[in-house]
């Protein structure tokens, strides 16, 4: 782990308005300076247009949510990052894609080739659909975006090349080796994997992430002591720890912790009101906020953090759907 934290250039939220021009909300995000002129973003459940289950700030868009709501969503997250986002279909494979040969403005909010439901401009086809888990791009003002919603967004860049990637870490795409995949065609493209500084994102805790034995057994036999056992008594893996494992195979040592930001952030928002409403009709745990609070012991741990969408919470809680955070990655 590395004790280099570029601080030097971190985005001052509380700088930001609560609402846009046309008096939408905007996400409210936690900005991670990775190293000098790249900032990662990781959006939260406040800030945006989605109700019900998909409250409030639903970036994804293949689920049955509001398709006006996603889209605006998008648009103030865009405005608010100072970038155009890259978003492509997530299919837990080792597959990962350069953008820059592809990439055109094709939304309001940026290049989207992930099939988002009703994505059409009005005067062109809807754009096809990219499948894949990992993205590069050498390109200034592109926000590489990566849905989750207990997988782990992996964010990548090589200072010196400007380089930067990205990539949905979920069990699947851990075993079929997206993050080793990035990585190459960060090298294709010029970066050292000496250089390239990497964070982990929100993500489900080795606590709270039971799979069972028989699959717990398999993935620890690709990634050495990973295999837990929750909270909840079964087999669990860290797919955390498992990413850690992929970079140092991939030649990246250098990770900067995101955990002091989002932990800051977290004790912030403590008596927020949004978050509080949020929790008091969401179903997902306690209805009090200070309960939900006092209850996390990974405040990167999707499951247990409120600010962050999870698809075992939504389960747990007896829902068939829930909205996804993204996680971004730009050099200005």
């Amino acid at each position: 782990m590395s004790d280099e934290q570029y601080d030097d250039e971190i985005l001052d939220s509380s700088k930001i308005s609560s609402t846009d021009r046309d008096g939408n909300p905007i996400p409210v995000t936690i900005p991670i300076a990775l190293a000098p002129g790249v900032t990662v973003i990781y959006t939260t459940r406040l800030g945006g247009l989605s109700t019900g289950d998909f409250g409030n700030c639903n970036l994804g868009g293949k689920s049955d949510d509001d398709p006006a709501a996603v889209l605006s969503n998008r648009v103030a997250l865009a405005e608010a990052a100072g970038a155009r986002l890259s978003l492509v279909s997530q299919v837990h494979s080792g597959i990962a894609v350069d953008v820059d040969d592809a990439f055109e403005i094709n939304t309001p909010f940026g290049f989207d080739v992930s099939g988002t439901r009703g994505a059409d401009d009005g005067d062109a086809a809807t754009p096809a659909v990219k499948e894949a888990d990992g993205q590069v791009t050498s390109r200034t003002g592109i926000a590489l975006g990566m849905f989750a919603a207990d997988c782990l967004p992996v964010l990548l860049a090589d200072p010196e090349t400007g380089i930067i990637g990205a990539c949905h870490c979920g069990r699947r795409g851990l075993e079929n080796g997206v993050i080793g995949a990035t990585v190459e065609l960060m090298k294709l493209k010029g970066a050292d994997p000496s250089r390239i500084v990497a964070t982990l994102g929100p993500r489900i805790c080795g606590d709270c992430y039971e799979v069972g034995d028989e699959i717990a057994d398999k993935f620890e036999k690709r990634f050495p002591l990973t295999k837990t056992t929750t909270r909840f008594g079964g087999a669990g893996i860290d797919i955390a720890e498992a990413a850690m494992i992929d970079l140092a195979f991939a030649g990246v040592s250098k990770v900067v912790d995101s955990m002091p930001r989002v932990h800051a952030a977290t004790q912030y928002l403590d008596h927020d009101p949004e978050l509080a409403e949020l929790c008091r009709t969401d179903s997902e745990g306690p209805a009090s906020l200070d309960e939900r609070i006092e209850g996390i012991s990974r405040s990167m741990c999707t499951l247990e953090n409120p600010l962050w969408y999870s698809h075992r919470r939504a389960v747990r809680a007896g829902k068939t759907h829930e909205g996804r955070l993204l996680a971004l990655i730009v050099r200005h």
